[in-house]
């Protein structure tokens, strides 16, 4: 089951596993990515995008069209044959802590977060890797860091809210491209250090 934030239309909120695994697949998660950074596309385009075989991007499509996290476009089709996809919704959210007493919802939202960090560390590895291309100024103004401190767990809540409220500010400022700007990204974590 996934259900429409009722604060957000464009959020959906996943609450059961076959969603979970259903997006708890590399290519799938990169399909949904691309569509809702890059907006529509057609599966051609998409297997250009991701080097994917056309037929295997059609069945992922599919799958995410099955658990309702794209959609068509019919709009943008030139002719009958033509089928455009774009993301449903612009953000994926669920609570982790939902799960935990549920083994089967636990797996396969632990199964989604592993891939989810195993394509953030591609990412920033990619990031890296095209820094040579970029103008210094914009290497100069990007950030990789990480902190840590000895937090209530009231601090902890309002360190969480504070960085959501920054992402948010941001992410509304930034939703269309305009005059002199390019695609960023950020990618933030807050949780608490394992006692190991």
């Amino acid at each position: 089951m996934t259900s429409r934030d009722p604060g957000d239309a464009a959020s959906i909120r996943l609450h059961d596993a076959g969603p979970m695994r259903a997006l708890a697949h590399p290519v799938r998660l990169r399909i949904l990515g691309l569509l809702r950074m890059d907006g529509p596309a057609t599966v051609g385009m998409l297997a250009e995008r991701t080097g994917e075989a056309a037929g295997s991007v059609s069945y992922h499509v599919a799958t995410l069209a099955k658990h309702g996290f794209v959609e068509e476009a019919p709009e943008l089709a030139r002719d009958r044959r033509e089928r455009w996809w774009r993301a449903a919704h612009e953000v994926t959210t669920f609570n982790s802590a939902e799960f935990l007493a549920d083994p089967e919802r636990h797996a396969a939202s632990e199964a989604l977060r592993r891939n989810v960090l195993d394509a953030y560390h591609r990412e920033l590895l990619g990031a890296l890797d095209a820094e040579h291309s970029l103008e210094p100024a914009w290497v100069e103004a990007s950030d990789s860091s990480d902190g840590g401190a000895q937090l209530t767990l009231e601090e902890f809540r309002e360190l969480a809210a504070d960085l959501a409220a920054v992402r948010e500010k941001w992410w509304a400022r930034g939703r269309e491209p305009r005059e002199g700007t390019r695609a960023v990204r950020w990618i933030t974590h807050v949780f608490p250090r394992s006692r190991s």
